[in-house]
């Protein structure tokens, strides 16, 4: 059999090369397995290993010729596979050593596991491999024989098969929370010796998505003069008269909470609700003129302006749907309404007609729009980076955070129906088990404010539990939301550091070449730097 010496070529590194023909072919005699090499090419990375130390695995991809075959090279004279290169060391070590598998340390392990999976190693090995990572085994889950009870069993067994399957998922969902409401409420004092009412309904709803954010293209207007009131309004850095605009839109943000806030106080609340008082025997309805509050009329200056940009910024974007569909600008419509409807009752509110009923319906209604003004503060993100980022990541992490809440639902359920089983005989502060869930919420997140406290020995395990199921519980997503905070603020600043090196670029060209420059090809352009380098 021919020899051939070890090469290097180009920028691969060459382990060693003395290829084997005869295995190309499907030859091997048995009798000269344990002299004869070949060199396995692992995207550029070149290895070098005996027939005997592959056949030592006839079953897996290396140990068996005619498998192998298909990765052959006869032009090179060696076997080249296109993956993962630091994983192939532990493979090859694996044959070496006679079936011990150690993943590097610096190859993730679904990369690791797709490798050893391509290389067909033993079942039994990669289910060692899963086991010593800590990865769940995929259970097998075998279906009846007979067709009947097949489909049967796969409407409750597996929801995703069918839509029937689903629906019976559905109801069975529905059931699970009913009886939990019915477990909790017939736990009142005022239903224990009522029978529970058929009509109890619950509700549950469950949000998810996962991975990362897209990074939304964001066009410019075609005319030049939207394109210019578009940058003035939505790019900040675009110019000095941007930066200015922006400026006086977050001091505008910040007079309207400061004012929201302030109006509040006692020393400065106006009465704008009203009241009847009497002289002689006439009764009379006095309201304050709302249009005279200092507060309305630096409110109204507010919203003056928050209406100019919006629809300056509505009048000037690139496309209408997409401005509708934007989070902010959602808020931005959401943190002025209230002003108008405020005003619109006020303009249409006849004193003569108020009665005392219809008074208070429409204070209740006017308290609950003008709460809705505390949003405004949301449009600080628009001028914030990091309330942008802390937006990015609340919403890749919506998926941690939905688990997050399902399992504080699970363990305030467990715990609150515990505690007070636990301290029912005592007669604390646990009456009920509804009662008791204000106990478990702030007891596993580790507030505690010892409004509720159980005294019995049952009901301190039972809180000791809570506790510490509280802590693994919230420590269990915290990682990942870490993470997605990390991945976005990097992005930004990687972001940050580009553009500034883009402005220094352009200062410099224009400083050497002047306005022209953008006319200049793109080899004259670069021979010109050269020359400006050397001098």
């Amino acid at each position: 059999h021919a020899r051939f010496p070890s090469l290097t070529l180009g920028a691969q590194k060459t382990v060693a090369v003395t290829p084997l023909l005869q295995d190309a072919a499907d030859l091997e005699p048995a009798d000269q397995e344990c002299s004869e090499r070949l060199v396995i090419n692992i995207s550029g990375l070149r290895f070098e290993t005996q027939l005997k130390t592959l056949s030592r695995f006839p079953t897996t991809l290396l140990g068996d010729p005619r498998k192998r075959i298909r990765f052959y090279d006869p032009l090179r004279n060696e076997y080249f596979f296109d993956r993962n290169r630091p994983s192939f060391d532990a493979i090859l070590y694996y044959y070496q050593s006679g079936g011990r598998l150690r993943r590097p340390v610096s190859v993730p392990v679904d990369i690791f596991l797709e490798e050893i999976k391509f290389y067909e190693l033993e079942e039994e090995v990669i289910e060692l491999f899963k086991d010593d990572e800590g990865l769940p085994r995929e259970e097998e889950r075998p279906l009846p024989s007979n067709e009947f009870q097949r489909q049967v069993w796969l409407l409750f067994e597996y929801p995703e098969s069918s839509g029937p399957a689903r629906m019976i998922a559905i109801v069975s969902v529905m059931v699970i929370l009913i009886s939990i409401v019915i477990f909790c409420l017939e736990t009142l004092p005022e239903f224990k010796d009522v029978p529970p009412e058929p009509d109890n309904h619950a509700n549950g709803s469950a949000h998810e998505d996962e991975g990362f954010i897209r990074e939304e293209e964001r066009p410019l207007p075609e005319k030049e003069f939207q394109r210019q009131m578009w940058l003035l309004f939505e790019h900040p850095e675009s110019s000095n008269t941007a930066r200015g605009i922006a400026i006086v839109s977050v001091m505008v943000i910040l007079i309207s909470i400061v004012i929201f806030c302030l109006e509040t106080l006692p020393q400065l609340k106006v009465d704008s609700t009203g009241h009847f008082y009497s002289v002689g025997n006439s009764t009379f309805y006095y309201k304050p003129n709302i249009f005279t509050d200092p507060f309305f009329v630096i409110e109204t200056l507010c919203i003056i302006w928050f209406s100019f940009e919006l629809i300056v910024r509505f009048l000037a974007c690139p496309s209408k749907p997409a401005f509708f569909k934007n989070m902010m600008n959602t808020i931005d419509i959401v943190a002025i309404i209230p002003y108008f409807i405020t005003l619109g009752t006020e303009l249409a509110e006849d004193p003569n007609k108020e009665a005392v009923g219809e008074q208070a319906t429409s204070l209740a209604i006017l308290r609950v729009i003008r709460l809705v003004r505390v949003f405004r503060i949301f449009k600080l993100s628009r001028h914030s980076k990091g309330l942008q980022i802390l937006g990015q990541t609340l919403k890749a992490s919506m998926r941690e955070l939905g688990l997050l809440i399902f399992f504080l639902f699970i363990g305030v359920i467990l715990f609150s129906s515990a505690v007070y089983f636990a301290e029912v005989e005592d007669g604390g502060s646990f009456v009920s088990i509804p009662d008791a869930f204000w106990w478990a919420v702030v007891s596993m997140t580790t507030v505690g404010y010892g409004d509720m406290v159980p005294v019995t020995i049952g009901g301190k395990i039972v809180g000791s539990l809570c506790a510490i199921a509280g802590v693994l519980t919230i420590a269990l997503p915290v990682p990942v939301i870490v993470s997605n905070f990390n991945y976005f603020y990097h992005r930004e600043t990687e972001g940050e550091e580009q553009a500034q090196l883009l402005n220094v670029t352009h200062v410099w060209h224009l400083k050497y070449f002047g306005p022209s420059y953008k006319k200049i090809p793109l080899q004259k352009f670069t021979n010109a730097e050269k020359n400006l380098s050397r001098c």
